[in-house]
């Protein structure tokens, strides 16, 4: 590691966003993180903070992610030297069949990730442009590929499989599971707060931020998850419809003559809970709202029903359970969706403590639950930063 490459920055980019996070190379502690919210919007909105206690938002003009990161870099441009900057991680969705560990990103990398696009349209084409933005910024700094599939190389076999022809298995068809970043940092941290036994227990962790998902872990490895071949799968999130009855393609096609361009716009960008509230995908604007809006509870029940049923069917996968984590934007800052979720799973042995709960302390269940629950905040960015250090480390 040289001595004047004293910084690595992450990138994270999602549908409508990106966050860049810079980070001491050596001690791996933040140093700012710069975000863009709702891209492509009228309200898109750039926030910049340095430390904890100073944070500035700035409304920008930002119709695409090109343009939201070169106003970022813009904005950071005096704290982020090309010569003090050792990598750059990215977190990359999917890896497909062929990446399962983290790599340093060349030409040849590129071109099989532009291969791998069709597996996720709306995430690697904005992932290979930032890429390539950041190979022209700083073409002498070494890039790295952190990937959320590779979290789930080691997944049970049958976990993976989807019913289709056996024939389309080489066409990578199968079940990927996705947000891998998000709980590889959540088994870190659960294993320093409570012990390796408890982390190596019988544990379902819940991301529930825009992008939701659950994955069931034993002996620290996932054995299943609710996410399949994309993100968009699973259960219902922001504005992704999750899973749904394939008949529903060809119904829609012949009664409204929805092409699959248009089928595929909606599922990601129109369903969810916006689709089903009709008016937002904001959790927390449709809680406010559920108390005079059926369609705003409506949007708020089905969610937490369609998580309960999931740690009901994942509790039977791991023959029983011991730990139960939530983290994402809804998971950690939603007691109302913890308490929802929660409710009727006694059977299970979880019994929260309203207090506990109300405060988002580490420990939300009540002393008398067999049943750990817990709210862990999630950092997908420190995964991809240490990461890209080891990288750098081993190839360097």
């Amino acid at each position: 590691m040289g001595s004047a490459q004293t910084t690595i920055l992450t990138v994270n980019s999602g549908s409508s966003s990106i966050k860049l996070v810079l980070f001491s190379a050596e001690t791996l502690k933040r140093i700012l993180e710069i975000s863009v919210a709702n891209i492509g919007q009228r309200n898109a909105m750039i926030t910049l903070e340095t430390t904890p206690n100073q944070k500035h938002t700035q409304d920008i003009q930002a119709d695409n992610h090109e343009e939201a990161i070169v106003a970022m870099l813009d904005r950071i441009a005096d704290q982020l030297s090309p010569d003090e900057l050792l990598a750059i991680g990215h977190r990359i969705v999917h890896g497909g069949q062929k990446y399962d560990k983290p790599i340093a990103i060349t030409a040849g990398v590129v071109e099989n990730l532009k291969h791998i696009a069709p597996f996720d349209p709306e995430h690697m084409k904005t992932a290979i442009g930032l890429i390539n933005t950041f190979r022209h910024r700083f073409p002498q700094t070494t890039q790295v590929a952190c990937f959320d599939t590779a979290f789930y190389k080691n997944m049970p076999p049958v976990a993976r499989l989807l019913p289709l022809p056996r024939k389309f298995e080489a066409l990578g068809l199968r079940r990927y599971g996705f947000h891998g970043l998000s709980y590889e940092y959540l088994l870190q941290r659960f294993r320093e707060r409570a012990g390796g036994t408890a982390m190596n227990g019988r544990v379902i962790l819940a991301h529930l931020g825009s992008g939701a998902s659950l994955t069931a872990v034993k002996n620290g490895k996932p054995l299943d998850t609710t996410m399949s071949f994309t993100p968009a799968s699973g259960v219902p999130m922001s504005t992704r419809a999750g899973d749904l009855d394939p008949g529903i393609v060809a119904f829609l096609h012949e009664r409204t003559g929805m092409t699959i361009e248009e089928f595929n716009h909606m599922v990601h960008f129109e369903s969810g809970l916006l689709g089903i509230s009709g008016t937002s995908a904001d959790m927390e604007l449709l809680i406010r709202e559920s108390t005079h809006s059926q369609h705003a509870a409506d949007a708020v029940n089905l969610f937490c029903y369609q998580i309960r049923k999931t740690i009901g069917s994942f509790a039977a996968v791991l023959g029983g359970l011991d730990s139960l984590i939530f983290a994402g934007g809804m998971g950690e800052n939603a007691p109302i969706i913890r308490e929802n979720v929660c409710e009727g799973l006694e059977y299970l042995g979880i019994k929260l403590d309203a207090q506990r709960n109300m405060n988002h302390e580490f420990l939300i269940s009540g002393d008398d639950s067999t049943v750990g629950v817990h709210v862990i905040h999630t950092d997908e960015a420190a995964v991809i930063a240490e990461r890209t250090r080891q990288i750098i480390e081993r190839e360097g």
